[in-house]
């Protein structure tokens, strides 16, 4: 495990057509992910796929509540 710092995330703004981002944002939603996660996401793809992608960069963060812990010391059944 490193000491490094958690890079911050960048801002940008982005001017899109309301139809665009109405489609953007009805595709986000079927796939359970914010505009802003479906542009990411899209992006991200899009520099892979053109081999542009830096090594560097790290996984998209994950949204939402954490996963559950699992239950380190179970009761046994009742009988």
């Amino acid at each position: 495990m490193t000491d490094e710092a958690p890079r911050q995330r960048k801002q940008v703004l982005l001017r899109l057509d309301p139809a665009v981002y109405e489609a953007l944002a009805r595709w986000a939603s079927d796939e359970l992910r914010s505009a802003n996660a479906q542009i990411e996401f899209l992006l991200r793809r899009a520099l892979s796929e053109s081999g542009r992608l830096p090594g560097g960069a790290g996984p998209i963060p994950r949204r939402g509540r954490p996963p559950k812990a699992p239950d380190t010391d179970p009761e046994p059944p009742a009988t």
